[in-house]
C-alpha cells in the first residue's frame, strides 16, 4: 500500500468506469487487474497481432500499458470530477517483451495538486517466470472538471 489518502472515496468505481471507456484497452485485450489508492495494475495476454517482426510484443503496446496504468494510479488520488493526462514520460525497455502475458504495475511516487509523479513497471510472465521488461517514470497532470481534456 502506498499510504496515500484518496480525495475521492469512490475512486475505485471512477477508475473502473473510466477504464471501461478506453477503446484502445479493449482493442489490445487489456484488463484492469488492481486499483488501490495510488496504485494500478493492467494485464493483457500476448497476441500475435500485437507483436513486431521478431515475435515480441511491440514497444508501443508495452508503453501503452505502462502509461495507462500510471494514469489510473494518479487518477485514483485526484479529487472527484478531475481528469488525468500524461504530460511527460521516459521509458526504459530493458528486455524483449517475450511472454504469455504482461502486467503493468504503477505506483504514485509523489502526488500533487496539479502534477503527480508515477513509476510504472511492465512484467512479462512466461511459464511462471517473471521478467521486468520496461520501467517508466511519468508525470501526470490533474485537470479540474472545468478544464476538460475534450476541449
Amino acid at each position: 500500500m502506498t499510504g496515500f489518502t484518496p480525495k475521492d472515496p469512490d475512486f475505485h468505481a471512477r477508475v473502473s468506469a473510466d477504464f471501461a471507456k478506453q477503446a484502445l484497452m479493449r482493442t489490445i485485450g487489456a484488463r484492469l487487474a488492481l486499483v488501490e489508492a495510488g496504485r494500478c495494475e493492467i494485464s493483457m495476454n500476448k497476441r500475435d497481432d500485437l507483436c513486431q517482426q521478431h515475435g515480441f510484443v511491440h514497444a508501443g503496446i508495452t508503453t501503452t500499458l505502462a502509461d495507462t496504468a500510471a494514469g489510473y494510479a494518479a487518477l485514483s488520488l485526484m479529487p472527484p470530477g478531475a481528469e488525468v493526462l500524461s504530460t511527460e514520460f521516459k521509458i526504459n525497455l530493458m528486455n524483449p517483451a517475450a511472454g504469455q502475458s504482461f502486467t503493468a504495475r504503477a505506483e504514485v511516487l509523489k502526488p500533487g495538486r496539479t502534477l503527480t509523479v508515477v513509476r510504472s513497471d511492465v512484467w512479462a510472465d512466461n511459464d511462471g517466470k517473471r521478467t521486468l521488461i520496461a520501467s517508466m517514470l511519468a508525470t501526470m497532470i490533474c485537470l479540474a472538471g472545468n478544464q476538460s481534456a475534450r476541449q
